[in-house]
């Protein structure tokens, strides 16, 4: 039986945190699962919040490439900085043939109980995506409620001097549109179409 390449990934939010405790637990369970530790990924002082994690970015590629069939975590949040994130992270490795594990958690998605774990997941981040939709839709209709105006506020109308006035800010002071626009309160588009404009 070919033996599985295990990738294992680390991750701590501080300068103050060690990953070395995680990565020793993880190469133990590696150990007694009979799979071969490839590569160990490391996001050292990085948040979980961040954008870009080097080490996670890297893992991922490695996934899409093939060259891992497992990815070991010691929990959750050490991997995914929200559940929607989890469960995309975990569809994308069912896509491509590999297994997750979070040791400390006892999921492992090769499992029966794992897959139903995986399924639960996708359940609650749908439900708690719906829940977000529906306070922001509250939130929207007790705004109009109360009379306050939604969306971007609307640009100023101007006269016929203050367009006079524009124009010859263009022709005789040489203004940008961006200029024009920011100093009369039309946008951009509207400075360069009144310039244009015959009449």
């Amino acid at each position: 039986m070919k033996t599985r390449r295990a990738a294992i990934y680390v991750r701590c939010s501080t300068g103050q945190q060690d990953v070395a405790m995680q990565e020793r637990e993880l190469r133990r369970y590696a150990a007694r699962r009979g799979w071969r530790v490839q590569h160990v990924y490391r996001d050292e002082g990085v948040s979980g919040t961040s954008a870009s994690r080097p080490g996670l970015n890297a893992l991922m590629q490695d996934c899409q490439r093939g060259r891992l069939d497992v990815v070991l975590v010691w929990k959750f949040d050490r991997f995914a900085r929200s559940l929607s994130q989890l469960v995309n992270a975990l569809a994308r490795f069912k896509d491509l043939g590999i297994d997750f594990v979070s040791s400390t958690e006892q999921v492992d998605t090769a499992l029966p109980q794992g897959e139903l774990v995986f399924g639960i997941f996708g359940a609650v981040a749908q439900f708690e995506k719906a829940l977000i939709s529906e306070r922001v839709k509250a939130g929207l209709s007790h705004a109009r409620y109360k009379g306050t105006v939604l969306g971007r506020p609307a640009l100023r109308r101007l006269t016929s001097a203050e367009i006079a006035e524009l124009r010859r800010d263009r022709r005789a002071k040489r203004f940008s549109f961006r200029k024009l626009a920011g100093k009369w309160g039309v946008s951009v588009w509207t400075a360069h179409r009144l310039c244009n404009a015959r009449g």
